[in-house]
């Protein structure tokens, strides 16, 4: 009993959703390549097309048609991850959502916790960088509530001078880099994070305002590129790819255990694709 109970696509859909709610970085880049991800290994491609050309026109003169040229990158879907747990009664959890929601709730916190630390660690592939402003991994910025302003201003200005689109401009920091921002008393940044929604339909959590053209999130999977040195990524949502699928949940029956289990895979992979838009600060915490 139990196991014909248990009905994989509607905990593969509420196991989605919570997953969809607890992404800080992967909600934040581009997921229009997931398309059918079925196995590890699995590839998205993703079709570019270079520069257009602006000539200049004269009259009766004929025009100068440009042949696109058009580029094809390759995101791999390398990455797998699996859980797995033991339930008393399926039919238990089935009659009583609780169980298997809060179940559920974790896998999926635990997931994107995992998803979250390997987007982070993208940084390296930033297109722009400042060792003089913005630091390195040897000779990082200390950053104070006196200069956090400046700092910020420095990601603002290079990646404008990089001809990054103003919109959709992401920046995600640390909960110490938060607290400086606060004490810099800067307009329209929280002390409390909350879920929030954007305009183009994505969601994330950890946002907690916006700052000189940025969205600013926290997160405490800013990855550290060297002992107290934070690297934080500044990027619009077009810098880095990101699939990821729910493949696989089932109840299974246990041998030698008088109970049942169930497991669930999750496949994903990521691709930083335009550099040129990703920013990374080389920062550490003063106590100022």
């Amino acid at each position: 009993m139990g196991l014909e109970n248990f009905i994989p696509t509607i905990w593969s859909s509420k196991l989605f959703v919570r997953l969809q709610k607890a992404l800080v970085f992967a909600s934040l880049v581009d997921r229009q390549y997931e398309g059918e991800i079925r196995n590890v290994g699995d590839s998205v491609k993703i079709n570019e097309i270079g520069k257009i050309s602006v000539n200049d026109y004269t009259k009766y003169e004929a025009i100068t048609w440009q042949k696109l040229d058009s580029a094809q990158k390759i995101l791999t879907i390398d990455q797998a991850k699996s859980f797995s747990f033991t339930i008393d009664d399926i039919d238990t959890a089935q009659m009583n959502p609780k169980i298997m929601n809060a179940a559920m709730t974790e896998a999926a916190y635990e997931i994107a916790d995992v998803v979250d630390q390997y987007i982070a660690s993208f940084y390296k592939d930033a297109g722009i960088t400042n060792t003089a402003n913005m630091g390195s991994v040897a000779t990082a910025v200390t950053v104070t509530s006196g200069s956090v302003i400046k700092v910020l201003s420095f990601a603002s200005r290079y990646m404008s001078e990089n001809n990054v689109p103003q919109a959709n401009r992401f920046i995600v920091v640390p909960p110490w880099f938060h607290q400086k921002l606060l004490l810099a008393e800067i307009g329209g940044i929280s002390a409390t994070a909350v879920p929030k929604v954007f305009d183009d339909g994505a969601m994330t959590s950890g946002y907690i305002g916006d700052a000189l053209g940025f969205r600013v999130i926290v997160s405490n999977n800013v990855a550290e590129a060297a002992t107290g040195v934070s690297a934080i990524m500044a990027f619009n949502n077009t810098a880095i790819a990101y699939a990821g699928q729910i493949s696989k949940i089932e109840a299974v029956k246990r041998e030698s255990y008088f109970d049942q289990g169930v497991k669930g895979l999750y496949l994903y992979g990521a691709k930083v694709v335009r550099p040129e838009a990703l920013c990374t600060l080389y920062l550490k915490e003063d106590s100022e």
